[in-house]
């Protein structure tokens, strides 16, 4: 099973790709070692630093017919990997 989920690709992760930064949705059991093997493997580049974020799931409720119904979303985990300069990694070269 992989480590990664998905690419993060918002505005702000988009800016963090001129400092040669990429954003990553992991598994919440994900480490840092295994993470920066799994982004060397995959796209070919020399990973310098692997930061972690874990998000909380955020509360939603809405109302229905049948009354108030809450609930919350999934909690998750975020890497910031740098990459070595020079190196690119290019989410659309598989489109």
């Amino acid at each position: 099973m992989s480590i990664l989920k998905k690419p993060i690709v918002t505005e702000k992760a988009t800016a963090l790709n001129e400092k040669g930064q990429y954003a990553f949705e992991v598994t919440r059991d994900a480490n840092k070692v295994q993470i920066k093997k799994e982004i060397e493997q995959l796209y070919g580049v020399t990973v310098t630093g692997v930061s972690t974020i874990r998000t909380i799931g955020k509360v939603k409720s809405k109302f229905t017919k049948g009354g108030a119904v809450s609930g919350r979303r999934a909690h998750g985990k975020k890497a910031i990997v740098t990459v070595k300069e020079g190196d690119v990694i290019d989410f659309y070269s598989s489109l």
